[in-house]
């Protein structure tokens, strides 16, 4: 099976918590996830999800992290061509302004759980389309097949 990672980064208190749009990328990602894997694995592909937690030291320095999907290697937004965005947050955030994702004229706090899977799924893509080099694990071309 050809491996396909995924991995999501959002800000974790001391105390344990995260934001609720850190929260609802979460459950979305959870619900697609099971989606992606029957997808794929007919076609060879076995997604892997890993989360990373973002201290609030980090998170202040750099609050454009929090909220952040990689696929493949590559940030999500990269996959679909949309902009990285930032709106003010709440409670575990503070009143900091925090990543957003436009696509088009829409802007998303929390990642839905469709534009998720567009993005997973364009990804996928690539490791079909036999004019391409392979990604690795990192997102970056390797060898050919």
């Amino acid at each position: 099976m050809i491996p396909l990672p995924i991995l999501w980064q959002r800000l974790v208190s001391l105390s344990g918590k995260t934001c609720n749009r850190c929260d609802s990328t979460h459950q979305a990602i959870q619900r697609a996830f099971n989606t992606l894997k029957e997808t794929l694995r007919p076609l060879g592909i076995e997604p892997t999800f890993e989360t990373r937690a973002i201290d609030e030291q980090a998170f202040k320095a750099n609050p454009s992290e929090s909220n952040r999907i990689w696929i493949a290697g590559k940030p999500m937004e990269e996959w679909i061509g949309a902009r990285v965005g930032s709106s003010r947050c709440c409670s575990v955030c503070g009143d900091s302004v925090c990543r957003t994702v436009e696509v088009g004229t829409v802007t998303f706090e929390a990642i839905p759980e469709k534009l998720f899977l567009k993005a997973a799924l364009i990804a996928s893509a690539h490791f079909l389309d036999p004019t391409t080099k392979k990604l690795s694990s990192e997102g970056a071309p390797c060898c050919e097949t």
